[in-house]
């Protein structure tokens, strides 16, 4: 069985690299190519026609 010290010891160290990668993998997905038109994309649903009919193709 796992004690506290053994959980903390393997929180600390795998834990920091867990939360790294996240950090890493969204910078990447934010700074991608593409992504700044998506963005304003996203930006401008509330103020969308609810029809759909100013929406660019």
């Amino acid at each position: 069985m796992m004690d506290y010290e053994t959980l903390r010891h393997f929180a600390d160290s795998w834990g920091l690299v867990y939360m790294v990668a996240i950090f890493l993998a969204v910078i990447v997905f934010i700074f991608r190519p593409g992504a700044k038109a998506e963005a304003r994309d996203a930006a401008q649903i509330p103020f969308r026609d609810p029809t759909g009919e100013d929406r660019k193709p």
